[in-house]
């Protein structure tokens, strides 16, 4: 039977004169995820929408993460691939290795690491292994000495090598990588790099990337960090390197949910529009997002904004949500979450114009923040913007930010202003991080 001929739902539960829905309530639908790590909330943008005429509206898709669990986690499977070309000489080295230390101090036996150079060859310091005997594998760290040039594009291959050839659903697998310049040798190509992060993902290892200093290219760390899943890292100086490296442990170590997929499967009258800050796969009758890992107590929000055909009046529900993801809490591979994104659709207008949801909204004018931080940017690069103007932009963006609680967001905005007062360069690096959060929609409790 297709979705066509069961998507309107029997009578109940709307204002008297329009038929509704038994059970649902077209504004929220919340399935509860029981005793595994996520719950998922289907909001809709309205809970009415214009049934005489073609319309759009909005919905926010929110999964929110269990804080129960603590202290019980997978091991992790951890390729550290570190850049030592030869602008890495000196302090920044002597920090990484440092902070290569704390990781492996913080980890167990049940953990596999392995450890990748790059400048412009890559060596592989140490193949993936359990973490037995900590003294040699920082023996191996403290071995590493600076080279010459910088190729991105292998050491992340090799890096992900490791982590593949021991990869198993139970453990969490990720490439950490830190540089500090432009790839200089092997591949250059962003396409190129971007696209091997995103393929690394599509196999089941994600992709973290630490930028050091002024030179590096934030633009491609950003993209591989978004197309692979993982974070992304602005950092200063090197004496902060090692608390970076913590911060990035620690958050492994607090995973609940992996390998995260949304998908919504669309009503024949139904057409995707835009999912914000993403670039889903889209097939016949359906919206694919592949969502970032989710720590202990954690959130994501998505926003898709989706155009729907006349109605007769009555409720419908115009797209089912699913969530496909591995518990990492009750060790549930390929578990699912499903609800349902349901709109009442009326002749009256002026009960469309009522039933705004405030916080969908809210969320719309966070997305739009992005946007606003992008041209910002842009406005700087090509010098369109002065430093005035684009502090005025970017003040607004912070109140903005501050008024959705999005307070550590809308402090790196603070950063950056700060920044373009006192003429350092960091400006860019700090704005791409903060739009690189909205556009994933993860927000800590």
């Amino acid at each position: 039977m297709s979705m066509e001929s069961t998507q309107i739902i029997g009578p109940g539960g709307a204002p008297a004169g329009y038929p509704g829905a038994q059970g649902f309530d077209p504004g929220r639908t919340v399935v509860g995820a029981g005793p595994t790590a996520l719950a998922l909330q289907v909001i809709s943008g309205n809970q009415y929408a214009h049934a005489p005429r073609n319309s759009a509206d909005h919905a926010l898709i929110q999964l929110d993460a269990s804080g129960a669990a603590v202290g019980r986690r997978l091991p992790l499977n951890l390729c550290l691939v570190i850049d030592r070309s030869g602008s890495m000489e000196g302090e920044p080295l002597d920090y990484v290795k440092r902070a290569c230390g704390h990781v492996v101090d913080l980890l167990d036996q049940n953990d596999i690491l392995s450890i990748v150079t790059f400048e412009e060859r890559v060596d592989v310091v140490m193949p993936a292994r359990r973490v037995v005997n900590k003294a040699l594998v920082k023996e191996h760290l403290n071995r590493i000495q600076p080279g010459n040039t910088t190729n991105i594009y292998d050491g992340l291959a090799a890096g992900a090598s490791q982590v593949a050839s021991v990869r198993t659903d139970q453990m969490v697998n990720r490439v950490v990588i830190l540089t500090d310049g432009e790839p200089t040798a092997g591949s250059k190509d962003y396409s190129a790099i971007v696209g091997c992060a995103a393929e690394q993902r599509s196999r089941g290892v994600t992709v973290t990337t630490l930028g050091f200093g002024p030179e590096y290219n934030e633009e491609l760390l950003a993209g591989m960090a978004k197309r692979g899943g993982g974070n992304y890292y602005y950092i200063a100086r090197p004496e902060l390197i090692p608390e970076v490296f913590r911060a990035e442990l620690e958050q492994l170590m607090t995973i609940v949910a992996k390998n995260i997929r949304l998908r919504l499967v669309l009503g024949k009258w139904v057409e995707h529009r835009q999912v914000y800050g993403q670039q889903p796969v889209l097939g016949p009758r359906t919206v694919e997002v592949p969502l970032p890992d989710l720590e202990r107590g954690a959130s994501l929000r998505t926003l898709v904004e989706l155009g729907f055909g006349r109605r007769p009046q009555g409720t419908y529900r115009v797209a089912k949500i699913e969530v496909l993801f591995d518990d990492c809490i009750t060790g549930g591979f390929n578990q699912r979450l499903d609800g349902d994104l349901v709109f009442n659709f009326v002749n009256d207008a002026a009960l469309v114009a009522s039933g705004v949801n405030g916080t969908v909204q809210r969320e719309i004018e966070v997305a739009r923040a992005a946007r606003s931080l992008e041209r910002t940017m842009m406005g700087i690069k090509t010098q369109q913007l002065t430093a005035g103007m684009a502090m005025a932009d970017l003040q607004k963006t912070q109140m903005l930010l501050q008024q959705a609680g999005m307070d550590q967001q809308a402090a790196e905005v603070t950063q950056a202003i700060q920044g373009l007062r006192s003429g350092s360069g960091d400006v860019e690096k700090t704005l791409i991080g903060t739009m690189l959060d909205i556009d994933l929609g993860k927000r800590k409790s």
